[in-house]
């Protein structure tokens, strides 16, 4: 009986330690569930690096200074080097870069030699010493989904409102710290993709979109907090655990672009004349070189400018194009040209400093980047609430094209992106442009922009949003440090 007694004990025992250490590992968002059996360590070979890149040559360059940093570190450990892939020269379409339909040849490539996959971005920092410890911490022939959690205060609509009942509860990786997926996952994530094909027609929130069809489609494990994925903001200094950072961030690569280079075009209609145009007038208005606000009504004393394009309720397609063809003509030597509507909040000086790492000569569609029909061969575009930004090239080979509106209604941000796909420019995709407004997007999602745009006036005040976000101060951007390109910061 005392034996049975302290057994039952001992078991009650291991049991309340168990869960005490399972509450404290998932308080504090981070460490291990479980770690390697041990047998061997985690070698570089282990790992297949993976850099979120894109194809304009400002970003191409970028991740090639990465890729030669992640090998420069590996050449130390004398052990055979790493195999680092940039996601854009493994494009057979234009819809690589939503990873997913990547799953069937990564598992048949690299099934078998490696034991992870590691995703980051162009910008971030990752000491590989630092992250084959952090990895070597969890049993590699299991499923793991690893990251930085980010989660949803509330419910939006960028997220189809999922889980509005506890947004809290569905945790999805900030891509800027890194991730990571076990092989067992990614095997099992080809295997699904066969049975379950993705479905959604439009790519909006890449990481949240990920994580979901990995819990709900693949039946996979949900996303486990890693307290070395590391995103720091503002002037903040790398905490020595992190194994990866992603510091505040503006690209600066020389001198900003002058603001009587840009011309602002504003979509607007008539019954918004006095509802929205205040707000761009009391806000960000003169900060604007150049700006005009194209509607179906001429009033002289905002002034508005009518192209005899009718309003519709939706879409836009045909007074885009005709401010195109405006921009084009009318304006011969301006460079760029930046599409807006007439809710969206915009810093101009931050949008001249972003410029300065992108040549006008080449054909440049910039801004917050979403996908149509991407698993099937659809195509990217730019969402154009937060801003579309064309340089001069791009939209002199746009018009050169032929490609135009199927209607004057068609969605304008559709329409280009289609179009641009068709003639081979990429849309280039910055998260510095936001299609909605802050409170849709996490707080640690944000705390580590110097964000460009936002968009909606929805149960806000529109200018104080735009007060705290987007003004500048005295040293060029809101208590945060700006990062020039060229800077490089080891872990």
């Amino acid at each position: 009986m005392q034996i049975c007694a302290v057994m039952f004990i001992s078991c009650v025992v291991c049991f309340y330690f168990s869960a005490v250490v399972s509450i404290l590992a998932e308080n504090v968002g981070t460490q291990v569930l479980e770690r390697n059996d041990g047998s061997t360590s985690l070698e570089l070979k282990d790992v297949l690096f993976i850099i979120q890149s894109q194809s304009n040559s400002f970003h191409a360059k970028r991740a090639q200074e990465l890729k030669s940093d992640i090998l420069k570190q590996a050449a130390s450990f004398h052990q055979d080097h790493p195999k680092v892939l940039l996601i854009h020269e493994l494009e057979e379409h234009n819809g690589a870069w939503t990873i997913l339909p990547l799953m069937s040849h990564f598992s048949a490539i690299y099934g078998r030699n490696v034991s992870w996959i590691f995703f980051f971005e162009e910008e971030t920092r990752v000491n590989i010493s630092k992250l084959l410890e952090t990895l070597n911490k969890f049993e590699r022939t299991k499923e793991w989904f690893l990251g930085k959690a980010l989660y949803d205060e509330e419910s939006t609509i960028i997220h189809h409102y999922a889980f509005a009942e506890n947004p809290a509860v569905f945790k999805y990786p900030d891509f800027a710290a890194g991730w990571a997926l076990s092989v067992p996952l990614v095997n099992k994530l080809a295997r699904a993709l066969k049975t379950e094909p993705l479905k959604s027609d439009f790519t909006i929130d890449l990481k949240h979109e990920i994580a979901l069809y990995i819990l709900q489609k693949a039946s996979g494990p949900p996303l486990t907090p890693v307290g070395e994925f590391c995103t720091v903001s503002g002037n903040a200094v790398t905490p020595v655990h992190c194994a990866t950072a992603f510091k505040t961030y503006l690209p600066i690569c020389g001198d900003a672009v002058k603001k009587d280079d840009i011309f602002v075009a504003v979509k607007t209609c008539k019954k918004f004349h006095k509802e929205r145009l205040p707000v761009i007038k009391k806000t960000w208005e003169d900060q604007a070189g150049l700006i005009e606000y194209f509607s179906d009504h001429e009033d002289a004393s905002i002034p508005t400018v009518y192209l005899g394009v009718p309003n519709t309720e939706r879409g836009h397609c045909g007074k885009t194009f005709a401010i195109l063809k405006r921009f084009f003509h009318i304006f011969p030597k301006m460079p760029w040209l930046v599409l807006v509507d007439d809710d969206t909040l915009i810093s101009i000086p931050r949008l001249q400093k972003l410029l300065s790492c992108y040549d006008a000569q080449e054909p440049v569609f910039l801004g917050e980047r979403y996908g149509y029909g991407l698993g099937s061969g659809g195509y990217s575009y730019i969402t154009g609430g937060g801003g579309m930004v064309l340089s001069r090239a791009a939209v002199e080979k746009l018009l050169q094209s032929g490609c135009r509106c199927y209607s004057n209604d068609a969605p304008d941000d559709m329409v280009l992106g289609m179009c641009f796909n068709n003639i081979g420019v990429p849309a280039t995709h910055s998260p510095l442009f936001h299609q909605a407004r802050p409170v849709d997007y996490p707080k640690e999602y944000l705390e580590h922009q110097i964000p460009v745009s936002f968009h909606k006036h929805w149960n806000i005040d529109p200018v104080e949003v735009y007060r705290k976000w987007l003004i500048d101060d005295e040293d060029g951007v809101r208590s945060f440090s700006v990062q020039n390109h060229h800077t490089k910061e080891e872990l």
